[in-house]
């Protein structure tokens, strides 16, 4: 890394791609990042020309000598990268929208990382990234793959159960948001207060809250009843029931424990047209009208309605502590187990499962923080949502009917064998053009 560090964004031509940017340019004296390679297909081209055209005036303003690059051809970027990252949408945001729709239009929830369309997005994505890392093995094989792309912790369990691949941890900002809020809470910085995760990928917990050398997590529980992120409605937690729980659950979770009220919300948007989906494309588009502007230098505030708030420290400062063996803690998705003993970080959680949890950063990657066992009150859901997660990476590589409406009933919210069939069938036709495997 003699001239500095090449960084390829894959999906680089994303309304995410500017908190990267900005990210990467607020760490430059200890990331030297001097070539920035944004990929992205045919399709995208638009996109990633004007995310492109932002990202050098951003740099030109910073004035650092980071170039960007812009390619149709993933090989091309690849070649000699100390640094991929992957925040791709197989299908684009029309196909998030039929994820959410189609189930809806039968009576259960349509969500981009829970239930049916969890599923239908893992399958139509786990053979591209299995692609990228075949790519990457021959062109960089020293690089790491930063795994944005959701459902993270499906996609996580496709490459370490049908690859070799290891090489790759897996990202999300669910857990720096908790972290500031909790921090928030408590009337302090971020930095003043620690606080450990461990579970699932939008199903982690906040296990425990230290401030001063005091554990302070029971006090942090009778706060957080009323915590939200922007794109997860603010129905309150009950006190009595997070206090028994004796964890911090994050908003993902209301899509389990609050099913009725969630699904009575998502059906009135449909009605609607009002989808999260198609929110989120309204504002993409306003993004891209915005990110065109010759005189815009900055990452616009209204990307934290996308849902991208603290990306850029999320992945840029894990960039950055593998880059320079900073041995921190971070919040990351990799495999459960601590040592070459394979002593389990999570014992809910076999060694070789993917999970979310606290883990120490250095130059050779991950490793999780000790958590112990989990609560068996919530044992019963992330074990079937592990199993989820695992049967979906399956029917996703095998593109084997039988095993994705196998996955479809493990989940919780679909909750009808009939109904699961009908969404199966639909989404399969919707999403045809992605999920060649199921059509041999």
């Amino acid at each position: 890394m003699k001239n500095g560090v090449k960084i390829v964004t894959i999906g680089g031509g994303s309304s995410y791609t500017p908190e990267l940017v900005e990210g990467f340019i607020k760490r430059f004296d200890s990331l030297p990042v001097k070539e920035l390679w944004l990929v992205d297909i045919l399709a995208g081209k638009e996109k990633l020309d004007i995310v492109a055209g932002l990202a050098r005036r951003m740099v030109k303003k910073a004035g650092i000598p980071m170039e960007i690059h812009t390619t149709l051809d993933r090989r091309e970027a690849l070649e000699g990268a100390d640094f991929v990252t992957t925040q791709l949408r197989v299908g684009g945001l029309s196909a998030r929208i039929k994820d959410e729709r189609i189930p809806l239009s039968h009576g259960i929830l349509g969500q981009e990382t829970n239930g049916a369309g969890g599923l239908f997005k893992g399958m139509r994505t786990i053979p591209v990234i299995i692609d990228i890392c075949k790519d990457m093995e021959e062109l960089c094989p020293k690089a790491w793959l930063i795994n944005f792309t959701n459902p993270v912790g499906m996609v996580m369990e496709g490459i370490v159960k049908h690859t070799n691949f290891r090489k790759i941890i897996g990202l999300c900002n669910v857990p720096i948001g908790m972290h500031k809020a909790i921090a928030d809470l408590m009337d302090r910085k971020m930095e003043e207060v620690e606080v450990t995760f461990g579970g699932l990928n939008h199903m982690v917990f906040a296990t425990k809250v230290v401030i001063d050398g005091v554990d302070v997590t029971k006090e942090v529980i009778k706060k957080w009843a009323d915590q939200t992120v922007k794109n997860i409605k603010g129905i309150v937690w009950e006190p009595d029931f997070l206090e028994a729980l004796g964890v911090l659950p994050c908003s993902y979770h209301r899509y389990y424990y609050m099913t009725k009220e969630y699904l009575a919300e998502a059906m009135e948007k449909l009605k609607e047209h009002k989808v999260r989906a198609e929110f989120v494309k309204e504002v993409e588009d306003k993004l891209f009208e915005i990110y065109k502007d010759p005189n815009l230098c900055e990452k616009p505030k209204l990307l934290e309605e996308r849902g991208g708030a603290y990306y850029s420290d999320a992945a840029c400062s894990l960039i950055d502590s593998i880059y320079n063996d900073r041995g921190d803690i971070q919040v990351v998705n990799t495999v459960n187990y601590i040592n070459s003993d394979n002593h389990k970080a999570i014992q809910n959680f076999e060694v070789n499962e993917v999970i979310e949890a606290s883990c120490k950063i250095t130059k050779d990657g991950a490793v999780p923080v000790e958590i112990g066992e989990l609560p068996k009150a919530v044992n019963g859901l992330i074990q079937q949502i592990k199993s989820f997660e695992i049967i979906g990476s399956d029917a996703a590589v095998s593109g084997d009917k039988k095993e994705a409406l196998l996955a479809l009933m493990i989940n919780p919210l679909v909750m009808s064998q009939e109904t699961a069939k009908i969404v199966l069938d639909e989404l399969l036709e919707a999403h045809k053009d992605y999920l060649p495997q199921f059509f041999k």
